[in-house]
């Protein structure tokens, strides 16, 4: 995928060390900034998509790197597989030095063995002649030169470079597996740094609210109109919230680190979301009607289907091993022999060459060829079963996630017009509360049921997103879209 285009990234000057960290494609994301863009944002700021933290994963994250230079190691392999089926050339050398010279005895008269002579002769000279024998061979043996062979007939090798081809094609696949996970990953963490960033800013308005009444009541005690127990009542629940409000900026400072390690960057404190979790609730309905169920593009599948051709053409495979090969042989090689010194002056080097033709004929290896047809055999039979399970198990799957993603839905509806009375509710009772016709009681019951009816929305969302991805990943379908909203 190419990520070296524009996208929607506005920041504020970085430190030298997030650019260092970034890979020369990221890098070019991360520059396509406006001016405008520079001056809008806070010092030390990194305002990121989600689109644009999915082209930075993709490109620096090192479980990429390591599947991309997979595909390599096999496309690698199959070049050495056509490299059989080029001409084979190697020099050799042999030198062998003669300790005992070979006698050879011959049988006619004088070499004691059976010749034409008579009985007596043979006996009259003794056992003299009985153990003479000429010894034949030289002290020193030379021999080196070219030696090349070609294939011509080799079919096994053939059907072997198309399942070299099949072999490539599940690297494929596996990286393209590594890349799904990886989106998913970095949504899911993209939307829980959005849900800590909302929820912060939710439990900040209830801090503030939680002051504005301490301090009204602080007065209030000031001038006498306020008991001293409501004025420690209110300052207590100020306190209450202040653990929540630390808890909401760890949980914004482990959703960003968690995001940078993702994208393979060093800049955690720098992240922050460029959208906010109820900009995904207009587009909601027309995204969960635009969702293709079809399982056709699901990776373990793919990947099976791939496993299954590997099979069928190992079948392949095994079943020309029983057919002969022929290979065209050539050499030229320089012999030399000679007595004494390893190099004599009377050392003489004959050249000699040939051409010809080695054939290969399979007979008998005891049933090993016999087995491993059948056990490829098997081997795809195993795997048609098991793709039948995947397939069920996968649609299963998917049933149930669009199941979670229309229940999730009708919680963000259900939310949201919770949120909204809750305002309603709270605006009510702010105003009685200034007219002195509500308590603090009141007031304080209202503020919490705002708080929780607004973090209840903010998780729903973040449910339905954390779903989707989930569904787009098992569908095969999570690759990023570019937009400017998400």
């Amino acid at each position: 995928m190419n990520i070296s285009g524009s996208y929607p990234i506005y920041f504020t000057p970085m430190p030298s060390h997030f650019i260092k960290g970034l890979a020369p494609a990221a890098l070019a994301v991360l520059v396509s900034v406006t001016a405008a863009a520079r001056e809008a944002t806070q010092a030390d700021t990194l305002v990121l998509s989600l689109d644009s933290c999915i082209a930075i994963a993709l490109d620096a994250n090192p479980t990429i790197k390591v599947a991309d230079l997979e595909v390599k190691r096999i496309d690698l392999t199959k070049k050495s597989t056509i490299a059989q089926l080029l001409p084979n050339v190697s020099f050799g050398a042999q030198y062998s030095r003669t300790l005992a010279k070979q006698t050879m005895y011959m049988s006619m008269d004088g070499f004691g063995g059976e010749g034409n002579g008579s009985e007596a002769e043979t006996q009259a000279s003794g056992s003299s002649n009985r153990d003479n024998g000429i010894k034949v061979g030289l002290d020193n043996s030379w021999s080196l030169g070219f030696n090349g062979s070609l294939p011509i007939i080799a079919p096994q090798l053939w059907a072997t470079l198309r399942l070299n081809d099949e072999q490539i094609l599940a690297s494929v696949e596996s990286a393209r597996s590594s890349r799904l996970d990886m989106i998913k990953e970095v949504k899911n963490a993209y939307y829980g740094m959005m849900l800590a960033d909302d929820s912060y800013r939710v439990v900040r308005d209830n801090y503030d609210m939680a002051l504005y009444t301490a301090a009204q009541y602080r007065r209030r005690f000031e001038i006498g109109t306020a008991s001293r127990y409501d004025t420690l009542r209110t300052s207590v629940a100020v306190k209450n919230i202040e653990p929540q409000l630390t808890q909401a900026e760890i949980a914004i400072r482990q959703s960003r680190l968690l995001l940078a390690m993702l994208m393979g960057i060093d800049t955690a404190p720098f992240i922050t979301p460029a959208t906010r979790l109820a900009d995904y609730e207009a587009t909601m309905y027309a995204d969960v009607l635009a969702i293709d169920p079809s399982i056709g593009d699901n990776t373990d599948l793919r990947l099976l289907d791939i496993q299954r051709r590997q099979a069928e053409q190992a079948v392949k495979v095994n079943k020309l091993a029983f057919v002969p090969t022929l290979a065209l042989t050539a050499n030229y090689n320089w012999t030399s022999m000679s007595n004494g010194k390893l190099f004599g002056a009377g050392d003489r080097w004959s050249p000699y060459s040939s051409v010809g033709l080695a054939l290969s004929v399979p007979l008998f290896e005891g049933g090993g060829r016999y087995n491993s047809v059948k056990q490829s055999k098997i081997q795809a039979r195993e795997l048609d079963l098991q793709r039948d399970n995947l397939r069920r198990s996968i649609q299963m799957q998917v049933d149930v996630a669009m199941d979670n993603i229309q229940l999730n839905v009708k919680q963000i509806a259900s939310s949201g017009e919770s949120v909204r009375q809750a305002e309603d509710a709270y605006r009510i009772i702010c105003e009685s509360f200034e007219l002195g016709t509500a308590s603090y009681l009141d007031r304080r019951d209202s503020e919490l049921q705002l708080t929780q009816s607004r973090l209840a929305y903010l998780q729903a969302i973040y449910n339905y997103l954390t779903a989707r991805a989930d569904l787009e990943n098992l569908l095969g379908t999570a690759y990023p879209s570019h937009n400017t909203t998400r």
